[in-house]
């Protein structure tokens, strides 16, 4: 049964690629309304593939759901299109950033908030934005490809919270960024949460994910080894040997 108090729930979720490869193994998690969730584990762990699968994306990488169901607000989503499930309330920001590098800054947001807005809705939008993302406001007529990598981030955020997101899905949102860009990055997800929309946060900066995240859920080689509180994870010394590779373990028990 669903979690009645979850805005993404997640069960027992396998995901496969072509005819033998696995990715994920009975996965679960939830994501509370208004709260942030880090989903935490090594390179290959199955973190990009579970964010394709609740956006619908899967299929555009060879990937498909094989066991398990996903649910968005109550109403199972696994099957819709990835169009249907943004305007749903979803929102991915990939990876890598993928920004449009030939375009101004505000032509992106634009861009971003094309779907389920009319003109004047997106100035409104955009002008919060700018009021989040002072930085961006004062490059507003700038290429894109000429900000820096921390301010590339902070556009590729802005332009998936033009959709009005209830649920943000922010894909190693500090990777490659300088000591210092990241503190920012991190202080703006903080302020986006604070204002009520839900996070899914995949992050190899452990660091930074914890300081972030409410629940953590860290996955290994596609099954779910922990799942419960920031806290629980930074006391839990079996877990440590597990994600922190101080020695192999087994965390028994504590598959999401």
């Amino acid at each position: 049964m669903p979690t009645t108090d979850a805005l993404l729930d997640v069960e027992d979720l396998s995901v496969g690629y072509g005819r033998g490869i696995s990715a994920l193994r009975g996965v679960g998690l939830t994501v509370p309304a208004a709260t942030v969730v880090s989903l935490l584990g090594s390179n290959g762990a199955g973190k990009s593939t579970l964010l394709r699968a609740v956006c619908g994306t899967l299929m555009l990488h060879g990937g498909a759901v094989r066991a398990g169901r996903i649910r968005f607000d109550g109403h199972r989503v696994d099957g819709w299109s990835p169009a249907r499930i943004v305007e749903a309330g979803v929102r991915l920001v990939p990876e890598g950033r993928r920004i449009f590098a030939g375009m101004t800054v505000e032509e992106n947001l634009v861009i971003g908030g094309l779907r389920g807005a009319g003109r004047r809705q997106r100035r409104e939008r955009i002008a919060e934005l700018y009021a989040t993302f002072p930085v961006l406001e004062r490059k507003r007529h700038q290429r894109a490809v000429l900000l820096s990598g921390g301010e590339q981030q902070m556009l590729a955020i802005g332009r998936g919270l033009m959709s009005r997101p209830r649920l943000l899905l922010l894909d190693e949102p500090s990777l490659g960024l300088a000591p210092t860009m990241i503190a920012q990055v991190a202080d703006v997800i903080r302020r986006i949460s604070d204002r009520g929309t839900a996070i899914l946060l995949v992050e190899q900066n452990a660091s930074m994910a914890l300081r972030l995240a409410e629940r953590v859920v860290v996955l290994r080689t596609g099954a779910a080894v922990f799942s419960g509180t920031t806290r629980e994870l930074q006391t839990d010394d079996a877990l440590h040997r597990v994600y922190f590779g101080t020695a192999e373990a087994v965390v028994s028990g504590a598959g999401a």
